[in-house]
């Protein structure tokens, strides 16, 4: 590592976007946040406005410069991380065609059978690595084709929630490695485009940037962009990647069988590999690590099923309680005894992705009487988005891959209690980092290799990241949660007739 300035690392949220401003040892020097909505107006239909993430961006880079008393001219370069599967239609001038769908949006299915019916499926999951489901980005395509063919053809380009935060710094448009998951018409294996699979399914090719590794530098902030971030003119961007894989080495994962568990308002895991090893069930990116790729789980109900059962059930909490009321609700599921005395939580509140990748799937409590209290839910909950990452972690181990021990991340290890259901449930030990900024700290990393303050990703690595505490799993959990792991996939597949109606 060189002498430096400081990093600043960009993570595109769903709820917020989030910025930190480092040090190359990886400290924390000062951060901002903002927030903005996200428009759901039916069943099955989830959108954003990337120009609500373009006003939080600039937000958040003014109050992390101004908290922290950082002269613009000390931030050595920016990194971006950002939610996967979104579909920024831009026209030429480079404006917003329309909201994008994001990651739970599943409006595209007739679009995706037509894509397996005109390539084959199977053909389409050699290439990609990926199932062809509505969420990804290349169903979208051809929804904006189908259904808003204003949208597609005004377009110009198709972008990711970080290559468009790239483009409003820099003017650059530039597609990184890592989001280029999201299309299926993407070579996983070669890291390039499939120009075959791009004709047969009819798609404008212009539409597809051009493809760049995440460290590499996309662009200097431009002066329009200084004006309304308070940014220094010239600073350079990289390309950055996903949230979760700019989380996974945040979180320390930069080595071929290390392991991240998401704890944000998704949950899942992300496998390092060196190795592509694909499974339908399951989702397979680029590392944001060169070279590397990450076998994913990526579930829909993590921190954001607790923030629900709060708003809805802990009103109370969150009124005694308003920085955290969620340190409350652990304590109360501390008092419950593992496997919640029967009470157990499908958490599908948005659907489910992986492995089950059901968009009819629904929430459920069962197991419900009258001794049951507030506490009792809390818990399943906690044990619920636990058990969905075993699920996936079962797939994955069917698949070939290798998990060791968990770095946690997100808001929910921040809850000792959740993290040790967590490694009772899985049998798996948790490390906890001692941020809770991985993802920035992944991004800002990413712009520090980009930029020569490191020499490369594992010492930047080792250099920033350091344990706060490790979960070990308790023995006599095991018994109990091996059988209600049973219960919970038995529960979903009895109900699934009833869901799919």
């Amino acid at each position: 590592m060189k002498e430096s300035g400081l990093l600043l690392g960009i993570d595109v949220g769903t709820s917020s976007c989030k910025v930190d401003i480092f040090r190359a040892d990886g400290t924390q020097v000062a951060g901002g946040s903002a927030a903005y909505p996200v428009y759901c107006p039916a069943p099955g239909i989830s959108e954003q406005d990337p120009e609500d993430w373009w006003q939080g961006v600039c937000s958040a880079i003014r109050e992390a410069l101004e908290s922290g008393g950082v002269e613009p001219g000390r931030i050595a370069s920016l990194g971006l991380g950002g939610q996967g599967w979104s579909a920024i239609a831009l026209d030429g001038a480079g404006q917003v065609l329309c909201r994008t769908p994001i990651w739970n949006d599943m409006r595209a299915q007739k679009q995706c059978d037509w894509a397996e019916s005109v390539v084959g499926e199977d053909r389409l999951f050699r290439c990609g690595g990926n199932p062809t489901m509505p969420s990804y980005t290349l169903p979208k395509i051809l929804w904006y084709r189908d259904e808003q063919p204003d949208v597609y053809e005004k377009a110009d380009k198709i972008l990711q929630s970080n290559s468009f935060i790239a483009w409003k710094l820099t003017g650059t448009i530039a597609q990184d490695l890592c989001q280029s998951y999201a299309y299926q018409c993407f070579d996983m294996e070669k890291g390039c485009w499939d120009e075959e699979i791009i004709r047969e399914l009819k798609i404008r090719r212009s539409l597809l940037p051009e493809l760049v590794k995440c460290h590499q530098v996309v662009g200097g902030v431009t002066a329009e962009a200084a004006a309304r971030t308070g940014l220094l003119q010239g600073t350079p961007v990289v390309a950055g990647g996903l949230d979760a894989a700019c989380g996974s080495l945040g979180a320390g994962v930069c080595r071929p069988g290390q392991t991240q568990e998401q704890g944000g308002q998704a949950g899942g895991m992300s496998i390092c590999t060196r190795e592509m090893i694909a499974d339908k069930r399951l989702i397979l990116s680029r590392h944001v690590v060169d070279g590397l790729f990450l076998l994913q789980g990526g579930s829909v109900g993590g921190s954001g099923a607790f923030k629900w059962l709060s708003e809805q059930l802990c009103e109370g909490e969150t009124l005694r309680f308003p920085d955290d009321p969620f340190v409350e609700m652990s304590r109360m599921a501390g008092e419950i005894k593992a496997g919640s005395e029967g009470v157990l939580f499908l958490p599908y509140m948005s659907g489910e992705r992986s492995p089950i990748w059901d968009p009819h799937a629904r929430g459920v409590f069962y197991g419900l009487d009258f001794s049951k209290t507030r506490a009792h839910l809390i818990r399943a909950c906690m044990e619920g988005v636990a058990y969905s990452l075993r699920h996936n972690c079962q797939v994955a181990l069917e698949a070939g891959a290798k998990i060791e021990r968990f770095f946690s991340m997100g808001g929910a290890a921040n809850s000792l209690v959740w993290t040790q259901i967590k490694a009772d449930v899985t049998g798996t030990p948790i490390d906890v980092p001692n941020t809770s900024s991985a993802t920035t700290l992944g991004a800002a990393i990413v712009a520090g290799v980009g930029t020569g303050i490191y020499e490369g990703f594992e010492g930047a690595v080792d250099q920033c990241v350091r344990f706060t505490r490790s979960h070990e799993p308790d023995p006599a959990n095991k018994g109990g949660y091996d059988e209600g792991f049973e219960r919970y996939l038995e529960l979903y597949q009895r109900l699934r007739p009833m869901m799919q109606g």
